[in-house]
């Protein structure tokens, strides 16, 4: 390599090169960190969802509408065919209502705007967490009490194992909880 090349490359292509892979990495780093801890994101939905409502007052199970919760590794958004159960009787004639019915008969999905995501590097299951008893609350804040549902919890791995390394204290209603795994391999698969 010549040598006007390489006071080339140290001068110009090398520093610019640094730049652009730690303004990406910063850039990565703060986008991610902003969706796990988010604490208070709660996007406007394109119809209005009360779990005040439905999980509060009307004291609906949280699995009724999030089926898989107990069963495999994520809750779900309920389809609209589970809306449809109740609001084919129930306020039928409301506008939002008649909004959800057409997206039901026209077979077309609700565009629900997604609240609470774990990154992708990381391995949740709600269905291991669920059928240990541990609430929905515990992660998600008193959801049956928000007319908008927002992010209650931080879903950073400090979280995470600060919950698990806990458990037996934060949990203590439940009877049998024993701390949660820390290793790396139960949650980076």
């Amino acid at each position: 390599m010549n040598k006007s090349y390489l006071d080339y490359f140290l001068k110009i292509r090398l520093p610019i090169i640094l730049f652009v892979a730690l303004a990406s990495l910063t850039f990565t780093y703060y986008v991610s960190r902003a969706e796990r801890d988010g604490v208070g994101y709660a996007p406007e939905q394109p119809i209005p969802y009360s779990h005040k409502l439905h999980a509060g007052m009307m004291g609906m199970d949280c699995q009724y509408c999030h089926t898989g919760a107990s069963k495999s590794r994520h809750a779900m958004v309920p389809p609209l065919s589970t809306c449809m159960n109740c609001h084919t009787i129930a306020r039928k004639n409301m506008p939002n209502i008649i909004r959800l019915t057409q997206y039901y008969n026209e077979g077309k999905l609700m565009p629900w705007k997604r609240i609470h995501k774990i990154p992708d590097y990381a391995y949740f299951n709600h269905s291991v967490h669920v059928n240990k008893n541990i609430p929905c609350q515990q992660c998600h804040g008193n959801i049956q009490e928000l007319d908008v549902v927002k992010q209650a919890n931080s879903w950073t791995m400090n979280n995470c194992i600060s919950c698990h390394k806990n458990a037996p204290e934060l949990l203590a209603n439940i009877p049998g909880i024993k701390k949660g795994p820390v290793n790396c391999f139960a949650c980076h698969r």
